[in-house]
């Protein structure tokens, strides 16, 4: 077992305090946050509060490194940054250790039973020689084995801590490291410390590579090179893309590591020999992918395609014909695009139906339904996110699903989605309508395709004006710009006098031209320079304003923004309106952890997939119950769910949220900052996707300077994606 007699790290700021863990108030099962309360050594030191990522155990003793702070709500805490642990060495310590019911089978009285029978030696004993267990009354074999085996996991995980702290690296990670790889943790540690930058969450390859570096990894090792290439491609396609050039994939990683770039190009040239890495050559360049992404893109291309040779055409009848029947029986008339859109589905077996707010995509979507059904056809409908298959439903009258629920989502394996549909066990459809496209990312999309079955008719509804899906890739956009699939973009304005000047000024700011405000209207600026007050206003509007207009602040205001980051960023905004719009009282009880307070009667939104739960990314509820143990967010009236103490990091404040978050929602009222400190952000989709999202109210606040930079700049930045040339068959 690793000895460390100081704590690496100390800084003039910090000091050391040992003791031993009285009791946990509160410790998260990944180990990222804990609460416990410390007996220091020192005879006349009163039990200390202890805030720290790491996992203690009752009746360890300790030694921390870390400060003094002064919570406002629980008073002086000690901040711990650093713990380095060693087994009870007391009798009384040993049985307060057992005691405290980290070791399965053992109790208080059990505890007590032991330490007489076998006084210091009882952790000896449960270790080496736990079939002498069995002498003690009301152990039997079963039991025995039961406290050995709890007893070794807990070991384990303090020889984890030891190690990380004996080699410089924080104790914290343990908890996580010991979950992923229970026995073999220290072999992973020792020998291949880059896995846990894929497998291990919260674990980056910065944190890896620090550990390889404690275990005397060469910069320029091959096994360090290739993990710095996986993940620069990883940041990569954070960022959107599906692939790279070569020549920027190898600076940006010789940049990252350190080392010479001939030593990263030789590196991914051992990659690229191995599979571990994909390429494709156009036009004299070679891009690199992840294999994963590569499949991705290539299968999606070949589904589509596929789709569109193999389909029937649903009537032998003239289409038009149909439709103008359509027409009459239902007392619509239709625009030319609108027509060509619903005589396309007819024919073809994947089709693209894209337009702007206002432009009759619902109107085109109602009667593709009526005239499938018609066919006397299954059809689907589906949308990417909770928010946009509600609409969905809203707005046709039908059952609307997300696309992860339609593909019976069963969680994760390896870090990659796994569903229940799929190539071998596909829908039962015979058409499938999907809304807001723009949303869905390459790998989405091919998980989609791989379960719809031959012969089945696709219909892609999105706006490709709208910001691009999180994830990596530009499907709708590429799809669109192929050429080779068969859509409709529709551009004619059917709801001005409905919208007022909202759908007027999206357009107008879509062809990049300033929308057109006024402050009686539907469509509000109010100018403000400085960003503070930009953030003062935000509150004000939300707290007064608008109530008094008759919004509700919760229910029909949502307040947008570029970043998370700064004064008018979701992040402040959030805390700024959580204290306007659901104050601190007695009545209300708090959650707090390292990034925010979580108050009953909350606006907050799920930020991962969580399949057990039933809850996505993006899902907005309200903490309706909070109990010692555990919070309840109500989703709608057919959704409520628990969450334990440990998942609260799942959930972050509601009040604002960024753009791309809003994305398939409609509110009755948007409020959006724009200053000059998003100009980074400030892009015509992104304003163009957050004015779409008002219904009847939007507000914007800052300055005339950081709006015209967002109409006028169109550049958005380019996505590498290879799916339009592979649809256009130019690979």
């Amino acid at each position: 077992m690793v000895k460390q007699e100081t704590l690496p790290g100390l800084d003039g700021n910090e000091e050391e305090l040992e003791g031993v863990v009285d009791s946990v108030v509160f410790a998260s099962e990944d180990g990222r946050f804990s609460v416990f309360r410390l007996h220091p050594l020192k005879k006349s030191s009163r039990i200390v509060a202890t805030v720290g990522s790491m996992p203690p155990l009752v009746g360890q003793q300790v030694r921390l490194r870390g400060r003094w702070v002064v919570h406002p709500r629980f008073g002086d805490q000690f901040r711990a940054s650093g713990m380095i642990v060693a087994a009870p060495a007391s009798v009384d310590g040993i049985e307060r250790f057992l005691a405290s019911g980290v070791i399965d089978g053992i109790g208080p009285a059990m505890a007590r039973r032991l330490v007489e029978k076998f006084g210091k030696d009882t952790l000896d004993i449960i270790e080496k020689k736990p079939r002498l267990l069995e002498q003690v009354s009301g152990i039997g074999k079963k039991t025995a084995e039961k406290i050995a085996a709890s007893y070794r996991k807990q070991s384990e995980l303090r020889d984890i801590m030891l190690w990380l702290e004996g080699h410089g690296v924080s104790g914290s990670y343990a908890a996580r490291i010991f979950k992923q790889y229970s026995s073999f943790a220290i072999d992973v540690l020792e020998n291949h410390p880059y896995r846990m930058a894929q497998e291990v969450d919260g674990i980056g390859f910065l944190t890896a590579d620090a550990i390889a570096a404690s275990n005397g990894m060469q910069r320029d090792d091959e096994a360090r090179v290739a993990a710095g290439i996986e993940y620069a491609l990883h940041q990569i396609s954070l960022s959107g893309h599906c692939c790279i050039p070569e020549g920027a994939l190898a600076e940006q990683a010789a940049k990252l590591l350190r080392v010479e770039i001939g030593t990263v190009r030789e590196v991914m040239r051992h990659q690229l020999e191995a599979n571990r890495l994909a390429a494709e050559y156009l036009g004299g360049e070679t891009l690199i992918y992840p294999p994963y992404l590569y499949m991705a893109e290539r299968k999606t291309a070949d589904k589509l395609l596929y789709l569109q040779k193999e389909a029937q055409p649903l009537s032998v009848e003239e289409p038009y014909q149909l439709v103008g029947e359509w027409e009459a029986e239902a007392g619509v008339k239709l625009a030319q695009k609108q027509r060509e859109a619903m005589a396309a589905v007819l024919v073809h077996g994947i089709f693209v139906l894209t337009g702007g707010p206002g432009t009759g995509k619902t109107t085109v979507i109602r009667g593709m339904l009526d005239m499938l059904e018609i066919q006397g056809l299954r059809i689907l409908l589906g949308a990417p996110t909770g928010r946009a298959a509600k609409r969905l439903a809203e707005a046709t009258g039908r059952k609307a699903m997300t696309v992860h629920r339609l593909l019976e989502a069963q969680g994760q394996r390896e870090g990659a989605s796994v569903f229940a549909k799929d190539s071998e066990e596909q829908l039962d459809a015979d058409a499938i309508i999907l809304d807001e496209v723009s949303m869905m990312d390459i790998v989405l999309m091919q998980h989609f395709l791989e379960a719809v079955p031959d012969g089945c008719h696709v219909i892609l509804v999105g706006d490709v004006d709208q910001l691009p899906a999180v994830g990596p890739g530009s499907v709708l956009k590429d799809i669109l710009r192929s050429g080779a699939i068969p859509s409709v973009r529709l551009t004619d304005i059917f709801r001005q006098d409905e919208a007022g000047t909202i759908v007027l000024n999206a357009h107008a700011i879509n062809a990049g031209r300033m929308p057109r405000c006024s402050p009686d209207g539907d469509f509000i600026f109010r100018e403000i320079e400085d960003p503070a007050r930009v953030a003062d206003g935000v509150v004000e509007l939300c707290a007064t304003w608008l109530p008094a207009m008759g919004f509700s602040p919760l229910a029909d205001v949502q307040v947008l923004s570029p970043m998370h980051r700064q004064e008018c960023g979701v992040d402040n905004l959030n805390r700024r309106l959580q204290a306007a719009l659901n104050p601190k009282s007695p009545e209300k009880p708090e959650f707090i952890n390292s990034t925010q307070t979580l108050r009953l009667g909350d606006k907050v939104m799920q930020t991962r997939n969580n399949y057990a739960k039933h809850v996505f990314n993006g899902d907005i509820g309200f903490i309706v119950e909070m109990e010692e143990d555990h919070v309840t967010v109500r989703y709608s009236d057919e959704l409520s769910v628990d969450y334990e103490r440990n998942e609260l990091m799942e959930l972050q404040l509601a009040y604002a949220m960024s753009v791309h978050k809003s994305q398939g929602s409609e509110y009755p009222v948007m409020v959006l900052p724009l200053v000059s400190a998003h100009h980074i952000m400030l892009q015509r989709n992104l304003l163009y996707t957050a004015v779409t999202r008002a219904k009847k109210l939007v507000v914007l606040l800052g300055t005339k300077a950081a709006l015209g930079t967002a109409v006028r700049n169109d550049r958005m930045r380019k996505r590498y994606t290879l799916l339009a040339e592979r649809l256009a068959r130019k690979l």
